[in-house]
């Protein structure tokens, strides 16, 4: 049998049909599978924006309580320079991540060797913050007591400005509220001691060298004393007011703390807040504001009585009298 010369053309044509056909049904596939992975990752977005589908008590628990660690932490340090150490940790972080976006291969270099080390410097730097965080958790957790302190604590500022009304020393006394007051803390001489009458009165005894400045108290603790406050520049205020007075209300005008005021001259009493001053007031005045203004009872406690140069001499003659004349008596006999 003779093949037709045409066949091995035939031949050819056949094989490129079936590659031709092999080919576009893999680049077929191909696109299939590209469209099923593009809607896959689509589904996957929609899912992770969509609500949370397992949302429990567990994880409802766990928000919260990062979010009041984080709460607490920035009431921890407001107010204070760990807030500015804080925005330069944030500046340092945005550079790292700048310098990784942006392929900075020394800056990259330079933060990635330093940055196993930031975690000491953070530790060190932030140790006032922690141990007192640590110390108002203690604080909290024994609530009752705490309360209890605090009203005796605020009871022997009473006490001392009583005796100073009375001796004509010149004081100023601030009380921190909610703001810091860290920044005028380490303008003065640092403290950290238990509040009483006793450390007062010996803080502002004239002969003392820390009686110029005022003293601040954080809670039941005196944090500082000789320290430095902002003078009040309001044009409103008497010019019968000195220093004191005036550094006593510019301190309220910038923070919502309290101030108590005692003046050398005339040994008046007056207390300072939100930049306005009360003054000449009794010491149950002051008691009844301090209660109102710290929302805490500050039990009344009976004042030391005043003993004068004419009854001191009084009681002399009275009990000196008795034993001339038994002495005389005795003698006779």
């Amino acid at each position: 049998m003779i093949i037709p010369s045409h066949q091995p053309l035939a031949t050819k044509i056949t094989n490129y049909e079936l590659r031709t056909r092999i080919t576009s049904h893999l680049l077929y596939n191909y696109s299939c599978r590209l469209a099923w992975s593009a809607e896959l990752r689509g589904n996957q977005l929609i899912h992770a924006a969509g609500p949370w589908p397992h949302l429990t008590a567990i994880a409802v628990i766990d928000i919260l309580l990062v979010a009041v660690i984080i709460y607490e932490f920035l009431a921890l340090i407001r107010g204070t320079r760990a807030a500015l150490i804080l925005i330069g940790l944030s500046i340092v972080a945005l550079a790292f991540y700048v310098s990784r976006i942006g392929e900075l291969v020394t800056l990259n270099w330079l933060i990635s060797r330093a940055l196993p080390y930031a975690v000491f410097a953070l530790i060190v730097i932030f140790v006032p913050e922690i141990r007192q965080a640590l110390a108002r958790l203690g604080r909290r957790m024994t609530l009752a007591r705490s309360a209890a302190a605090e009203a005796d604590a605020y009871d022997d500022i009473v006490l001392a400005a009583n005796l100073f009304s009375q001796n004509q020393t010149g004081a100023l006394i601030v009380i921190q509220r909610e703001i810091g007051l860290r920044t005028y803390i380490e303008s003065g001489v640092a403290l950290d001691a238990h509040l009483s009458y006793d450390l007062l009165a010996t803080l502002f005894r004239p002969s003392a060298p820390l009686h110029d400045g005022a003293v601040i108290i954080q809670g039941d603790r005196v944090a500082a004393a000789a320290c430095f406050l902002p003078l009040s520049m309001n044009p409103v205020l008497s010019t019968q007011l000195g220093t004191r007075h005036r550094a006593a209300i510019g301190i309220t005008e910038e923070t919502d703390a309290i101030s108590i005021i005692v003046s050398e001259e005339t040994g008046s009493i007056s207390l300072a807040v939100g930049g306005s001053i009360e003054r000449d007031l009794t010491v149950e005045q002051l008691r009844e504001r301090m209660s109102n203004l710290l929302r805490r009872y500050v039990p009344p406690t009976p004042l030391p009585t005043p003993i004068t140069e004419s009854a001191g001499i009084l009681d002399e003659t009275e009990t000196e009298v008795p034993l001339r004349d038994l002495h005389k008596t005795g003698g006779e006999r």
